[in-house]
């Protein structure tokens, strides 16, 4: 596995025109925050978080091409330049002649899978993700996680962590064929830390879902990310761009799912792509039931434009380099300090392994929400908790934890300076100094669908 050059110092390729004030509450001030929250960072309010890892969606800074981007377009309800302009940056993208914009990543999976999931139907994948997995299952359906041995391995150093078992989903398609509407695969993979899918891979599984008559769509909302760890990584690869490597990935599939608020960098938005046009009159029907007319979908025109020029410069190799650079000092800088983490660091996020780091708390008192809320707590640091609050289940009156404990730092694009994250860097060794005074949290409010959102916990 290659890996670029290390600087000397990381630089962000980009100068700085508008900046917003940090919010520096003192940890008495955050304790009541906390606890008006029932102990749910989702519930916590910006104005009392230092830095917000919680997510990477929608929390981008937008360039100055963007901004401008913005103010040339054209509101018109139907027919708008503006539709025309963000149509022909995905089909230069993706190569897909059909797009239906959305106003984020989960309206097109609804979309979709309300025309195709039904009771009984399983939906194979490498893992699914939070949105993707209840959108299919409060449907009826099953949503089917294949990831290889290595992707449930914190500490493995594997380069394609999010690759599909090969074997297990042709195994998985030929007994449940009759049952599977379409098959996934998610790049990268945000459940199993961030880590890419390889170009073979993506051969691989468009090839068993081919033999077996399945539909493949990617959930591909960090396509660009997933494109240069592949030029890094993958074998005969280095000297493509992220463009081409991108293109070959969306030409492997029939069809893409987007929330264009991660690798779009834009704060809204999102589309569904397709090849042919098996379902698109559907959709773009249902589409004007629930977001609005198919040419903005839910958006005003001005988003459509910066989404446009977003798909443009994510695909920057500078700004590419310098993203993953960013995840890798801040995984390295907590690996120093004793913070386990899964390896190797991927593009969008790193992920703190919570099992390893705090063996003394059992799943069902959930060791990663503990963890984040420490981390808020001590530092200001809103994470996000990726384990048995988000992925476990009660079954039978037993609980069932998730496959790994993980806290995620989801990194924003080009808000944070690298000042920023030694300061977090050298947070998160305070709280490491005293990992076995934490103890769990006992859930109080258990929601049917998505309860990371708005469930509520108290200390043990």
């Amino acid at each position: 596995m290659r890996e670029p050059p290390r600087p000397r110092t990381i630089i962000e390729p980009f100068k700085i025109k508008v900046v917003e004030p940090l919010a520096i509450r003192s940890r008495p001030e955050r304790e009541g925050f906390l606890a008006r929250a029932g102990w749910n960072l989702f519930q916590v309010p910006s104005e009392s978080v230092t830095f917000d890892f919680l997510t990477d969606s929608g929390t981008s800074a937008m360039s100055a091409a963007q901004w401008g981007a913005m103010m040339v377009a054209d509101e018109s309800y139907a027919g708008s330049r503006s539709f025309a302009r963000f149509e022909a940056a995905v089909r230069k993208l993706t190569g897909y002649p059909h797009v239906i914009p959305t106003h984020q990543g989960r309206a097109a999976e609804r979309l979709l899978f309300s025309l195709l999931i039904r009771p009984g139907c399983a939906v194979p994948s490498n893992n699914h993700f939070d949105t993707t997995r209840a959108n299919i299952e409060q449907l009826g359906g099953e949503a089917v996680d294949l990831v290889v041995a290595e992707g449930r391995d914190p500490a493995s150093r594997h380069p394609f962590k999010g690759n599909v078992d090969l074997a297990r989903l042709d195994r998985f398609c030929a007994e449940n064929r009759a049952r599977i509407p379409l098959g996934m695969l998610t790049i990268t993979n945000n459940t199993g830390g961030g880590q890419p899918v390889s170009l073979a891979n993506l051969h691989g599984a468009s090839e068993v879902y081919r033999r077996h008559g399945i539909p493949f769509v990617l959930d591909a909302c960090r396509f660009a990310e997933n494109s240069y760890l592949v030029k890094l990584r993958e074998d005969g690869q280095g000297g493509r761009s992220p463009r081409e490597i991108a293109r070959e990935t969306f030409e492997l599939a029939d069809g893409c799912l987007v929330s264009a608020k991660k690798d779009g960098l834009v704060n809204i938005g999102g589309f569904l792509a397709l090849r042919d046009d098996r379902w698109v009159e559907r959709a773009r029907s249902l589409l004007i039931l629930t977001e609005g007319f198919p040419t903005y979908g839910g958006l005003a025109a001005r988003d459509l434009e910066a989404l446009a020029v977003g798909l443009e410069e994510v695909l920057d190799e500078r700004y590419l380099d310098y993203r993953l650079a960013v995840t890798r000092y801040l995984a390295e800088g907590l690996n120093r300090a004793g913070i386990p983490t899964v390896q190797p660091p991927g593009g969008h996020a790193v992920y703190v392994d919570a099992r390893a780091l705090l063996p003394h708390v059992p799943p069902e008192r959930f060791p990663g929400q503990a963890l984040a809320c420490e981390m808020y707590l001590a530092e200001g640091i809103r994470a996000c908790e990726i384990g048995s609050v988000m992925f476990g289940r009660n079954e039978g009156g037993s609980f069932r934890p998730a496959a790994m404990e993980l806290v995620r730092l989801a990194i924003p694009r080009r808000v944070y300076t690298q000042s920023h994250v030694d300061y977090v860097i050298e947070g998160m060794a305070g709280i490491a100094a005293r990992i076995g005074e934490l103890r769990g949290l006992r859930l109080v409010r258990d929601p049917p669908y998505l309860r990371h959102f708005t469930a509520s916990f108290e200390p043990v």
